[in-house]
């Protein structure tokens, strides 16, 4: 190879090289000029993208929003990472701080922001409904309950009901946005059961007598307020069962209404209904509210006494009576003061 030639090559390789560096140079400022952060990430965005939304749609969003410097430069970033069809459906928090290359990764990832709601206990289906509502997670109220009235879900879990009312434990609950009912339910459900290992004699409980077990927790669970009262009171109501009394629960009247009314009136304790205990003996069909742990512990461990009256006392907690004459003394000096 003559000394000409070798001059070449080598002059060649150093012309290729120096392009490849300014050719390398030249990407990184474009992406910063036209990929870099909008701002210091002080401006937040929920960025929300629907099954099937096609990338052009989630990239005007995104300029829309001012997350990004050019939509021109997302929409070739995606070209040439090929990740135009890879975005995943979700709710992602993005902020004006990240790139146009971090918000792409975020979107492709699927690490989308998690939707957390808490289920309070007490709460009845209907109003667990209209929480998930408010949470987006369902459409309407109606939806939610057509699940929880789900035969395979019913036979799934052996639960001897017409609806999953008791089985759906109150806590606290993270799911993605457009995650099916039929899964937030069951996730309901089985930390229902999880919990109930906590108890031991739950232990190898057969259905039937576990579904008596939650019908009595749901009403101590709607009529207590202090967590301590609530063995006396799971021990009051099995005696009057005992005793062939009427339950002549209040909560049971209040499950009627679609919200809870501040005061009943006699009225009220007429309704015909097979959940009103006073006009029905023995327990009502099913739970009337899905109840917490204390509950479900206090219809498992009740504590059994002659009390066969209680009634709310204005600071919270209950006044429990033997007689219904103690009763009507205790009704005079705590309630009807109120309303004189």
């Amino acid at each position: 190879m003559n000394s000409k030639l070798k001059k070449y090559l080598v002059l060649s390789g150093l012309s290729i090289s120096l392009l490849l560096v300014l050719a390398l140079i030249g990407f990184f400022v474009v992406d910063e000029l036209k990929g870099g952060a909008v701002g210091d990430g002080q401006n937040k965005y929920e960025l929300i993208i629907d099954p099937g939304e096609p990338s052009s749609s989630v990239v005007r969003e995104l300029a829309a929003a001012g997350m990004i410097k050019s939509s021109v430069y997302f929409n070739y970033l995606m070209k040439f990472t090929r990740a135009g069809n890879k975005i995943k459906q979700g709710v992602y928090d993005i902020n004006d701080g990240m790139s146009s290359r971090k918000i792409l990764d975020v979107i492709i990832s699927g690490k989308v922001k998690l939707i957390s709601f808490t289920v309070p206990e007490g709460y009845n289906n209907r109003q667990i409904g209209d929480l998930l509502v408010s949470k987006k997670l369902a459409i309407s109220r109606e939806e939610f309950l057509k699940v929880t009235q789900s035969p395979a879900l019913l036979t799934k879990y052996n639960i001897p009901a017409k609806t999953l009312e008791g089985y759906l434990f109150p806590e606290t609950y993270s799911v993605p946005l457009n995650y099916p009912l039929e899964r937030i339910t069951e996730m309901m459900i089985k930390r229902f059961y999880k919990k109930l290992e906590s108890i031991p004699e739950a232990k190898d409980i057969k259905p039937a007598d576990l579904h008596f077990r939650v019908v009595l927790a749901s009403i101590v669970e709607r009529e207590a307020v202090r967590k301590e009262e609530r063995p006396m009171m799971a021990g009051v109501f099995l005696t009057r069962i005992e005793k062939n009394i009427n339950l002549e629960s209040c909560a049971t009247i209040q499950y009627l209404f679609d919200k809870p009314k501040k005061r009943l009136f006699e009225s009220d304790l007429k309704i015909v209904s097979p959940y009103n205990t006073y006009i029905n003996g023995g327990w009502p069909p099913g739970p009337i509210s899905n109840p917490g742990l204390p509950a479900l512990e206090a219809a498992f461990k009740p504590m059994k006494s002659d009390k066969l009256f209680f009634l709310l006392k204005p600071d919270g907690s209950h006044y429990f009576s033997s007689t219904f004459k103690e009763h009507l003394e205790a009704k005079k000096k705590f309630i009807d003061v109120l309303y004189q």
